[in-house]
């Protein structure tokens, strides 16, 4: 039971190739196809861009314009991040954000970005978070390592955070979709769990969007704490 409770974080096979190559390939043609006027612009493409640009605002709005170059990268891994959760929701697919290396993989190099410019523009601003102003010479050992600690956890809990939601959502799902195959036979039980299944599936479409704003918004914050 286990085995085939987990064989959904596998990434399925055909003919002895990944499918989740296919499913990168995908993503990123969605992503960085270029925009020029061979192209034309339809409704799905009006719709995106409005939705970047309303993102983009929401989360650089607070943020000093000396940050505003970061815009790129963090809308590029927000669509990189909603696409992977999206597309692993369709049935023979694989959610390649319920792995907590590739989690790790984006956390760390955005957080570390964040600590490297905040340590090369402003260093003595930098240092000054890792103890609070007002804070008695006795404790102030103590606050330092403690503040060092929650400040090396970010990428950890960055990570963890996206991989754990993304894996509860899947797991959830596919529990209630072998409950509606081992009630077949129950036709009130049959229609009653699917509804459960119908509204489990609305909220993971939502849950796939608020992780990746989640997952770019605390990087936004890192980023707005090492600003000058």
């Amino acid at each position: 039971m286990m085995m085939s409770l987990f064989n959904t974080f596998e990434s399925p096979y055909f003919l002895g190739f990944p499918l989740m190559i296919f499913i990168a390939i995908l993503i990123s043609l969605t992503m960085f196809i270029p925009d020029n006027n061979l192209l034309i612009k339809n409704q799905s493409s009006m719709l995106a861009s409005t939705f970047l640009k309303t993102m983009t605002k929401e989360i650089f709005s607070p943020i000093k314009k000396s940050g505003h170059s970061w815009a790129l990268l963090l809308m590029t891994t927000l669509m990189f991040i909603f696409l992977n959760n999206i597309t692993g929701l369709l049935p023979y697919t694989f959610t390649v954000t319920s792995q907590l290396s590739l989690n790790m993989a984006m956390a760390i190099p955005l957080w570390l970005g964040t600590i490297i410019m905040g340590a090369t523009s402003q260093p003595s601003h930098s240092l000054a978070h890792l103890l609070p102003e007002g804070t008695p010479m006795t404790l102030a050992p103590f606050l330092i390592v403690i503040e060092s600690i929650s400040i090396i956890i970010r990428p950890l809990a960055l990570g963890v955070r996206l991989t754990a939601n993304i894996t509860a959502g899947h797991l959830l799902i596919h529990l209630v979709s072998l409950a509606l195959i081992n009630l077949t036979k129950s036709l009130p039980l049959l229609f009653l769990t699917f509804s459960v299944f119908i509204l489990l599936l609305i909220l993971e479409l939502a849950v796939s969007f608020i992780q990746a704003y989640v997952f770019v918004m605390l990087v936004s914050l890192y980023l707005e704490e090492n600003l000058i």
